[in-house]
């Protein structure tokens, strides 16, 4: 979802891509390839992880007939594809590779789409969550596997529009020779309208205040029921405020500015260790909390999960 000076660059990851200004031959360096080199094991280590809990839910019925393992396994597979597309652009970025704007385009739409989703999947789990404690009666008929599937495709549909009136804009205000022109893959490189950047920000506000509102909203419903000693209500207490902390990472997407000027600021000459830094903490990070937050703290797939990796170790 996402961000120099004398022999390095000056690049920006946004929305879960590396654009850039200003690149500079020189940064083709030891420096460079090393930085390569651990963003890209970091992603591998990832995605594996991920990997691994996507094969998990397929192997095992009890995960695909229950909503809350569904919603859980599509932020997974929604991050991976948004940690595949920003990495990429991130080596393309250090190795100096520009590409035709129209394949841009086609990269940046699955990267805009599940940096959209992210948000929007964590306030459809803190509501399941709410369902399940606060009106256990109606769970079973509020949340079934056909209605999350819904929400889901649902969620892709909200994501898309958010997305599809920069194209248009794109096709009706820019020549067709902007098209097959070479640039560094960014949002606001391709999509230049003012129009387009406004709106981009409105949106970004607007899903972080409808979300923010709905993790409010759930917490402290599920707070007022977890007085009550329940030891399932103050577990869903707090896995609602894991997912506050989930989208406060999320948020540092829409900072990275403010942040990058900080921390340049604070350490003047080191501008590309900086973006190495920005790129780790608001990419890569929140990418590895998913399967330690939700996966690997569910009791159930907990043990699936060791049962798998003992399998592996004796094959």
């Amino acid at each position: 979802m996402s961000s120099s000076s004398s022999a390095s660059t000056n690049f920006t990851v946004t929305e879960g891509n590396l654009t850039g200004s200003g690149v500079y031959l020189g940064m083709l360096s030891v420096t460079a390839i090393i930085g390569n080199v651990v963003v890209f094991s970091l992603s591998i280590v990832t995605c594996f992880i991920n990997a691994s809990m996507v094969h998990i839910f397929n192997k095992q019925q009890i995960f695909r007939v229950n909503p809350r393992y569904i919603l859980f396994i599509h932020l997974v597979l929604n991050e991976i594809l948004q940690m595949t597309v920003s990495v990429s652009l991130y080596l393309f970025g250090n190795s100096f590779f520009t590409i035709y704007v129209s394949l841009c385009v086609l990269i940046l739409l699955p990267a805009i789409l599940t940096t959209m989703n992210t948000p929007l999947n964590l306030a459809c789990m803190a509501a399941e969550c709410y369902i399940s404690v606060c009106i256990p009666l109606r769970h079973g008929n509020i949340c079934t596997v056909k209605k999350t599937y819904i929400v889901i495709g649902i969620m892709w549909i909200i994501s898309l529009l958010t997305i599809l009136p920069d194209i248009f804009i794109l096709l009706i205000t820019e020549e067709l020779e902007f098209l097959k022109t070479r640039v560094f893959c960014e949002r606001d490189r391709v999509f230049r309208s003012s129009y387009s950047k406004n709106k981009k920000d409105a949106s970004h506000l607007f899903f972080l205040v409808v979300v923010c509102l709905t993790l409010f909203y759930t917490y402290f419903r599920i707070l007022f029921v977890a007085k009550a000693a329940s030891s399932h209500a103050k577990k869903a207490r707090n896995t609602i405020l894991l997912h506050g902390f989930q989208m406060l990472m999320c948020m540092t997407l829409y900072m990275q500015n403010l942040l990058k000027q900080l921390l340049i600021y604070l350490f003047p000459g080191q501008a590309f260790y900086t973006q190495q830094a920005i790129f780790v903490l608001i990419q890569i990070i929140p990418r590895c909390l998913s399967p330690v937050v939700y996966g690997l703290r569910d009791k159930t797939f907990r043990m699936y999960y060791k049962k798998y990796f003992i399998f592996l170790k004796c094959s």
